[in-house]
């Protein structure tokens, strides 16, 4: 079974696969073959590769028509589907809820495509979940880019010329991006609240030393993958009311709030911005997904009222070494999990909890019931 694994866009500084988890795999028996370049934004050579067992090919065209597994981490390009092996394996992030024409195209082509951003937030999974080890990183990343563009020190300093206090953070949504920018924020010396919908996320706050705010919302919860459920209008002006208040006094707000598969709630309103303090910053790790905040604009940071609003994309690339590093971890855990030692091969289990979590496509059709067709979908439910 030969696994291949192409060059990221030019836009991407993170790496698919490390040379040491290359080794792991050789060591099971697993073929690999690299693209030419591959860890090139890392300063990792083509030569660090070879010794670790994989064989460079620089042809990208022949690489990905030959390939029985693809690992990657951007989702493929539309015109390279085509290239690749009919009834190949693909594994990457695909963006599967925004991507319909994506996944025609490789249920067409007879791919079966494994999207990483569908594996369950299982335990027995948890080494495979990208999204909570690219989370964490964005987290940590979000709070050194707000210390790195505030105007003040995050600990309080007690000097001869007087005492400093320490920055106060407001941090919206503690799921694993939000529960790592709190411990980063604690361990710089900062003063932090947050907040969450979900009650359940009161114990993870504190126990990180950071003040939990309530918010009496009624009816609240989380979906069966860990998200926060989409509010109420009424539940949302509750909400910013109280948020209102915590922004004005902090110098730091940092928000996380995604909903997966929908666009990102608009939490963060320019009135809550106004009643900032000159200087402060927002930093807006759910940019991607239209973003928490009013007035931020991907890829950018603009001022408003004084206060820097920061939404830059990929977060998790700002630490490229160790996003890749996870990322390649989650990659090797998920085929080590369905690595068939006696033939040598990954063996795709499709009665498997996970693999029917996160396989989008297979054998020419799209299979997961979340990105069936509407008539489709009612026909897999009475089934």
């Amino acid at each position: 079974m030969k696994i291949i694994i192409p060059k990221e866009a030019s836009v991407e500084s993170r790496v698919a696969m490390l040379p040491q988890n290359i080794d792991k795999l050789v060591k099971k028996g697993a073929k690999i073959f690299i693209e030419s370049g591959l860890g090139a934004s890392l300063e990792i050579p083509d030569e660090e590769y070879k010794k670790a067992g994989a064989v460079v090919e620089k042809n990208r065209k022949k690489l990905l028509a030959s390939g029985d597994i693809i690992l990657r981490l951007r989702k493929p390009i539309l015109k390279e589907i085509t290239a690749l092996k009919k009834g190949s394996i693909h594994v990457s992030y695909l963006d599967p809820f925004n991507e319909p024409k994506l996944l025609a195209a490789l249920a067409e082509c007879k791919i079966s495509a494994i999207c990483m951003e569908m594996i369950p937030r299982s335990t027995r999974a948890q080494k495979m979940d990208a999204l909570s080890s690219q989370a964490s990183l964005a987290g940590y990343a979000a709070v050194i880019l707000a210390a790195d563009n505030i105007n003040k020190i995050f600990p309080m300093m007690m000097t001869p010329a007087g005492t400093l206090q320490a920055v106060r953070v407001f941090i919206i949504g503690t799921g694993v991006a939000g529960l790592q920018a709190i411990a980063t924020a604690r361990r710089l010396g900062a003063k932090v609240d947050a907040f969450d919908t979900r009650p359940v996320a009161k114990n993870d706050v504190l126990s990180l030393g950071a003040k939990f705010v309530e918010i009496d919302l009624g009816e609240t919860g989380q979906t069966a993958q860990g998200y926060a459920k989409a509010l109420t209008d009424e539940q949302l002006k509750k909400q910013r009311d109280v948020m209102k208040q915590y922004c004005s006094q902090a110098d730091v707000v940092i928000t996380t709030a995604q909903v997966f598969g929908r666009k990102a709630p608009r939490i963060v309103t320019k009135e809550m911005v106004a009643a900032m303090k000159p200087g402060s910053v927002v930093v807006d790790l759910a940019i991607e997904t239209g973003g928490n905040v009013e007035g931020a604009v991907l890829g950018k940071t603009v001022v408003k009222d004084g206060v820097k609003i920061i939404g830059l994309a990929n977060m998790p690339a700002r630490i490229a070494l160790n996003a890749s590093q996870m990322y390649s971890n989650n990659l090797t855990n998920l085929i080590d999990e369905f690595w068939n030692k006696e033939k040598n091969e990954f063996e795709l289990k499709l009665d498997d909890d996970i693999i029917k979590g996160c396989l989008i496509t297979h054998q020419g059709a799209i299979v997961h019931p979340s990105f069936l067709p509407p008539v489709a979908q009612k026909k897999s439910r009475k089934g």
